[in-house]
């Protein structure tokens, strides 16, 4: 069976993870940007989770993967973190102005992780010569890398993620990952050959607040702020069971 890994943001999403059969989970905050790193305290409590790999995402921003010596040396201590707080791996990404794979930051930071799973994420979609930077990746010692194949969604990428596939050989682990679910999920491996996949498998869960303060927002004005989105445990299973 193929390996699944899940976008959490809580540590009750990394239950739903392994409660569904999830291998893995990639650990982020602030899923609406595409992921953040998290805080110290959300990843020590996802480590007590039992039964799962946990990976976390290592990102300061939001935005693009051109990053200044600021947020180069941020990185570096949110990766220590992750070390002594016994994290499994992290999830990298940086391009350089060119979009070319910044392989001097990206070996920084692999040092810092000092032995830990190295994942790159979807920087690598916004990568201007994917085949290149794939064969670079492999070079600065990269263990994955989470694609949708330079496309909306891993679906539909499906062709460039075959390519990928059989380039890396089995010198590096080629995930799709976007818009993945159990509806397409089996498709997806199938038509690419990849032998792990990446969800979210997320559903809106209600605030439990009885007192609702209308016409207030802490961010996007269109945003609701009694509604959050968490990992959803059939979904989880749904997917495993159609990849099994």
């Amino acid at each position: 069976m193929a390996t699944l890994e899940i976008c959490a943001g809580s540590v009750v999403s990394a239950i739903a993870a392994r409660d569904g059969g999830a291998q893995r989970i990639e650990l982020c905050a602030a899923l609406e940007v595409g992921g953040v790193t998290p805080s110290a305290g959300l990843i020590a409590e996802a480590r007590k989770v039992e039964g799962l790999t946990l990976n976390v995402i290592i990102r300061p921003r939001g935005g693009d993967f051109l990053y200044d010596s600021y947020e180069t040396a941020c990185m570096e201590q949110d990766i220590r973190t992750c070390k002594q707080l016994g994290v499994d791996g992290v999830v990298i990404g940086a391009l350089t102005a060119e979009g070319d794979i910044d392989t001097v930051l990206c070996k920084r930071l692999i040092e810092a992780a000092d032995g830990m799973s190295v994942t790159f994420h979807r920087a690598f979609d916004m990568c201007r010569d994917p085949r290149k930077a794939l064969e670079d990746l492999i070079e600065i010692g990269c263990d994955r890398v989470l694609t949708s194949g330079q496309a909306a969604t891993a679906l539909a990428g499906a062709g460039l993620l075959k390519e990928l596939v059989e380039q890396a050989d089995g010198r590096i682990i080629i995930m799709p990952g976007c818009g993945v679910s159990s509806a397409n999920a089996a498709e997806i491996l199938k038509a690419t050959g990849a032998c792990e996949i990446h969800a979210s498998a997320r559903k809106s869960v209600g605030s439990g607040m009885i007192f609702r303060h209308s016409g207030v927002s802490m961010g996007n004005p269109d945003s609701d702020e009694y509604a959050r989105k968490e990992t959803d445990v059939n979904e989880v299973r749904a997917i495993v069971e159609s990849i099994s």
